[in-house]
């Protein structure tokens, strides 16, 4: 018996039908990879679905947003074909197959979670991903802040998970009021830099959304999904707007500030 076998606890798989499904669904994509398959799916490559991945991932953001747990459910599902899928692959080729995977992440799990597993005490969810950062440092070595956060990750949650990699060594704001503090001078450095038309305007407010998603990581808020969820609030409030300006014939373009302003806010 594996160390991750033993910490799993003796029950059955906490789901309708015990993962059967699952199963099932492991089954269908090997059939549609096998020969007499499906020709679409045997000429497929990690390479090929790479764009698929990233589609299901977004589309799957979406669903959560929108608080439809069918849309979810559906979009959860499409998302899990593509981890078969790219598992079916590797086996075919001889690299690994889902069990290698499902192990590699249980394994993980318990020993990135010694609070649960080993008696480690913890007093917040914060305090637990910055264990994980801790004790992934440890299994890997010391290493660059940003090594193997993908450059293309969107700019706010990678600015978040090296935040949170630097607090795995201590480096961490020690009161929130310390981090709305950091928001503030940096905002003022950005004002100063604007107003004198300096070329270091664009660092300067790059040190602002950085010290925005610091204090967001103190809020215990996830900065991309409340800039996704601000987005999403301005272009629906903007419609209204625009479309309340449309019937009363009303041209945004010339409105001052100030009116633009008071319509926007009514357009609640």
């Amino acid at each position: 018996m594996t160390d991750h076998e033993s910490a799993l606890p003796p029950c059955p798989a906490p789901s309708r039908e015990g993962g059967q499904r699952v199963l099932d669904l492991l089954k269908i994509m090997h059939l549609l990879r096998s020969p007499g398959g499906c020709p679409w799916d045997l000429e497929q490559t990690h390479q090929t679905l790479a764009r698929h991945l990233l589609e299901e991932a977004h589309e799957t953001l979406e669903a959560i947003d929108s608080g439809d747990p069918g849309l979810l459910r559906e979009e959860l599902g499409d998302l899990l074909l593509q981890v078969v899928f790219h598992a079916e692959i590797a086996m075919q080729g001889g690299a690994f197959d889902i069990d290698d995977v499902a192990e590699g992440i249980t394994a993980k799990l318990i020993r990135r979670h010694p609070h649960v597993f080993a008696g480690t005490s913890v007093d917040s969810a914060s305090e637990v991903l910055v264990n994980w950062e801790r004790i992934k440092t440890e299994e890997k070595g010391l290493h660059p802040v940003d090594e193997e956060i993908p450059a293309t990750l969107p700019a706010l949650a990678r600015a978040s998970k090296v935040q949170r990699r630097a607090a795995g060594f201590g480096f961490d704001w020690r009161s929130r009021r310390g981090a709305i503090d950091k928001v503030r001078e940096e905002l003022a450095e950005v004002e100063e830099a604007a107003s004198e038309a300096e070329e270091r305007v664009e660092d300067e407010l790059g040190d602002l959304l950085f010290a925005a998603a610091a204090l967001a990581r103190t809020l215990d808020v996830d900065p991309e999904t409340a800039l996704r969820k601000a987005t999403r609030r301005f272009a629906e409030r903007f419609e209204r707007m625009r479309d309340r300006a449309r019937a009363e014939g009303i041209e945004m373009a010339q409105l001052s500030e100030e009116d633009l302003l008071a319509r926007f806010r009514a357009a609640r």
